[in-house]
């Protein structure tokens, strides 16, 4: 990006008055600014604090598809980034912009960094972030996966199962919670035992507001229901909370088509021989009734 040509006249002059500003951008819509000047200042809708005790490190940008990365410090505190939002996960992958900003005017400013929170450490009452450039999105692997289960997420764009459909999401309290991790709620009699197994657990309100997580266990006892999750939540949810439980897929062919109706957006390969199948004698099959082998 070109920088603004006031502010190249401004360093220009040998003499400047230049501040450095972070904004940050978490996925459930907070925004926070931060600067390094000794008061605030303000752009683009986004007020930059100094009170919040955070500096940077040394920016590393490459040319060509080198991933940059640079790290940011800070203290936490309850007024900015607090120990309680690191912990629920509320940063990770947050987006992150850098300017360097003339703080006598801040129209004179240039986009220096653009990218995102990886790594994020908490060390006696302070945070040590990793924050990583936008090229670090071109080491994902890509291209499809010949495998057996289907490899779309239940809803995404390829899988284009409308989550809203009747009958596969539940949103009501939680009567009681253990370790932020098994919920007992009412009884759910229109949906059978297991209906929410490898599902999704979401908390819509309360101090865990927005948090989810991935459903291990989705059993019906006696005038209750008990979800249990892989890994506990972040917070703490309180009896009272409202929950949405959201379906869960085994990615096999025969769910997508019985629970689903959704076999048209299969995403898998079912008749993918097995490793050893070439070496597999009549006698030794598991399905000797002539058919194919599957």
């Amino acid at each position: 990006m070109a920088m603004d040509a006031d502010l190249r006249a401004h360093l220009a002059t040998g003499c400047t008055t230049l501040a450095r500003c972070w904004a940050l951008a978490r996925a459930d819509g907070t925004v926070m600014g931060f600067t390094d000047h000794d008061r605030p200042l303000a752009f683009e809708g986004i007020e930059f604090r100094p009170e919040t005790g955070l500096s940077a490190f040394a920016l590393e940008q490459n040319t060509g598809l080198a991933v940059d990365n640079t790290e940011a410090l800070g203290a936490l505190s309850d007024a900015a980034i607090s120990e309680a939002d690191i912990a629920a996960g509320r940063y990770d992958g947050a987006e992150i912009r850098a300017w360097v900003v003339n703080w006598a005017d801040p129209a004179q400013r240039h986009l220096q960094f653009r990218g995102t929170i990886g790594a994020l450490a908490r060390v006696e009452g302070a945070f040590r972030a990793e924050i990583r450039g936008l090229a670090e999105a071109l080491n994902r692997p890509g291209g499809r996966v010949f495998q057996r289960g289907c490899a779309a997420v239940l809803g995404d764009a390829q899988c284009r199962f409308d989550l809203s459909t009747p009958g596969y999401v539940h949103e009501g309290p939680v009567t009681a919670v253990e370790g932020a991790r098994v919920f007992r709620l009412p009884a759910l009699p229109g949906f059978e035992p297991g209906w929410f197994g490898r599902g999704r657990l979401i908390v819509r309100d309360g101090a865990a507001a927005g948090l989810s997580g991935h459903i291990k266990r989705d059993l019906a006892e006696p005038g209750a229901r008990v979800v249990e999750l892989w890994q506990p939540l972040g917070a703490e949810v309180g009896p009272g909370s409202v929950l949405r439980l959201e379906v869960g897929c085994d990615k096999r062919l025969e769910t997508c088509r019985l629970k689903f109706a959704n076999i048209l957006n299969f995403r898998g390969f079912p008749d993918l021989p097995e490793e050893d199948w070439i070496t597999v004698l009549p006698g030794q099959s598991a399905e000797p009734g002539g058919g194919s082998r599957r």
